[in-house]
């Protein structure tokens, strides 16, 4: 049975703190109120609307899914619509979520998933709830497998190439600083793969943070990252500078996730000592933190984030 809607008039509180994933996507954020009261039907219209977009649809599929109430009621969606597939891949990133929160079994996660390919074969939606559990508990050869299914139905998946670059960037931190390290040459290829337009090009800075977290979370490198010098050698220099002239020349106001591009972007300019290329970074996102990069390697990403662009901004 579905858990009844929170009461009306009482406003669901979210967790303390905690940057909304949603962006500034308006549509997402009133379909998430919506199906807080178990309106589904909102998200039925939002997900065939938003049709085989594939950044736009994982997107929203996964704010949705990380909510705790979603899998209760896209379960009364797929009874009262056992055809639809939008409401069997809702469903199956759901349940992938409940077990990453330990409320769910990883094999009926992965079940579900499944349920949810057969449905709709060419979505490389449901691949990512697969994903996500793989890396969790799963193999290297598994987790690879499953991203290259991702990249089979759409190359420039840009959350699978986020994934993917988080999970290799921990291999062997505790053998410490690596300036050959495996990350750094599958962001180098994701990025050369891709289009020239792609926001996948920023994905050098993204390994770089994320090889910076594995580090500081195994004693080497500091808790500070901006004391850390992680970002200052020649290659981190020439990475930053080529992912700051792209984001000039090519900057992407459409892409559903390229404001978790620009937080990474900014953090590294703060990192490098850029004030000024920061400060351009920090007007574009506005309010719209991140917790990745700005929570590395574990602090308030909300602290992290003010007192940077403060600094930047000439306003600390």
């Amino acid at each position: 049975m579905s858990p009844p809607p929170p009461p009306l008039g009482r406003p669901r509180r979210r967790a303390a703190r905690s940057p909304d994933e949603a962006l500034d996507d308006v549509e997402l954020a009133a379909v998430r109120a919506s199906l807080a009261q178990g309106r589904w039907q909102a998200a039925r219209s939002l997900l065939v609307h938003t049709g085989d977009d594939w950044d736009r649809r994982c997107h929203r599929v996964t704010v949705l899914a990380r909510e705790r109430y979603t899998a209760a009621w896209a379960r009364d969606w797929l009874l009262a619509e056992p055809d639809s597939g939008d409401a069997a891949v809702l469903l199956g990133l759901a349940v992938a979520h409940q077990a990453l929160r330990g409320k769910a079994k990883r094999a009926r996660a992965r079940d579900a998933c499944r349920a949810a390919i057969a449905r709709m074969p060419a979505d490389p939606t449901p691949w990512l709830g697969l994903l996500l559990l793989e890396r969790a508990d799963g193999t290297p050869e598994a987790t690879e497998r499953i991203f290259h299914e991702i990249r089979a139905r759409y190359a420039d998946h840009h959350h699978a190439h986020h994934l993917m670059v988080a999970h290799l960037a921990a291999r062997r931190a505790e053998a410490g600083p690596d300036p050959l390290h495996e990350v750094y040459d599958f962001a180098d290829w994701a990025a050369q793969q891709a289009p020239a337009d792609s926001p996948l090009a920023i994905l050098p800075v993204v390994a770089h943070a994320e090889r910076y977290r594995a580090l500081a979370l195994a004693g080497h490198e500091p808790a500070d990252p901006v004391g850390s010098g992680h970002w200052a050698g020649g290659r981190a220099r020439q990475v930053m500078k080529a992912a700051f002239d792209w984001w000039l020349e090519w900057e992407h106001e459409g892409h559903p996730r390229r404001l978790v591009d620009l937080n990474f972007l900014a953090h590294a300019k703060v990192c490098e000592g850029r004030g000024a290329e920061a400060a351009a970074l920090f007007h574009r996102i506005g309010e719209h933190l991140t917790a990745a990069p700005w929570s590395y390697p574990d602090r308030d990403p909300h602290t992290a984030f003010r007192a940077a662009r403060a600094t930047a901004l000439g306003t600390a």
